[in-house]
């Protein structure tokens, strides 16, 4: 794996009010590596790609892609972003909301091709003339990983990508992650699925805020002396497995 950092969180924390969300998160990610954040539910893993996004900034700390501090308008084009709830046009068809990113990226000559290629890799091609409000749930999801695609990123960012979507569509998914990876670009993930977490090539465990180990899976089993990642992350948060 390229060592060359990617994107790099230094002593970055987020407080609403009197409520601190993240505490002092220190962590290097890597170009052309899957990097799962795992915690549960209010752990802080939305709060914090946010602040990688520049959708938000940090109460204290600073987050830097490619070398450059965020919030930076101009890493835009190179940043893929899938939020947590889709943010989808659900009045226009899945086609219309895709031609309208891509005209927000930029893409022209290769508009239709992106379409065509990204659609393919979620599964929704034989759908794309339907009104997103008659999509399902897990339809929305794979929409919005689509458009999160269009323009082709060195970094995605994906905040529980594969909610919703089904077991074997799940799985065609990850290994259209592993494609990305192969052709060098970074992806961070968040999940708080324990065979998920197991598919990255390190995981960034986070619980209340406080990011309480970094490792590759195997590693972090073997630290700890369990079988499963789940007992390894209640090891590291001081919960006997």
């Amino acid at each position: 794996m390229d060592q060359k950092v990617n994107v790099s969180i230094q002593h970055v924390s987020k407080s609403f009010k009197n409520h601190e969300v993240l505490k002092n998160i220190s962590l290097d990610v890597f170009v052309g590596e899957i990097f799962g954040l795992l915690g549960p539910s209010g752990s802080g893993k939305t709060t914090l790609v946010k602040q990688l996004t520049g959708l938000d900034s940090p109460t204290s700390g600073e987050c830097y892609l490619f070398q450059h501090k965020m919030p930076n308008l101009k890493l835009i084009r190179r940043i893929g972003y899938m939020a947590q709830s889709d943010a989808l046009y659900e009045d226009l068809t899945a086609m219309e909301n895709l031609q309208f990113f891509s005209s927000l990226y930029g893409l022209k000559k290769s508009q239709k091709q992106r379409i065509e290629e990204v659609s393919k890799i979620v599964n929704l091609s034989e759908d794309l003339r339907k009104l997103v409000s008659n999509y399902s749930g897990g339809m929305k999801r794979r929409l919005s990983l689509a458009i999160a695609l269009l323009h082709d990123p060195d970094i995605l960012i994906l905040d529980e990508p594969t909610v919703g979507i089904d077991p074997v569509l799940r799985k065609s998914i990850w290994k259209s992650f592993y494609e990305l990876k192969k052709r060098g670009k970074t992806l961070i993930v968040t999940t708080h699925v324990m065979d998920e977490a197991e598919k990255c090539d390190r995981l960034g465990l986070i619980r209340e805020g406080r990011l309480i180990a970094v490792g590759a899976p195997e590693e972090l089993k073997k630290e700890t002396g369990t079988k499963t990642i789940e007992d390894a992350f209640l090891k590291y948060g001081g919960v006997e497995a």
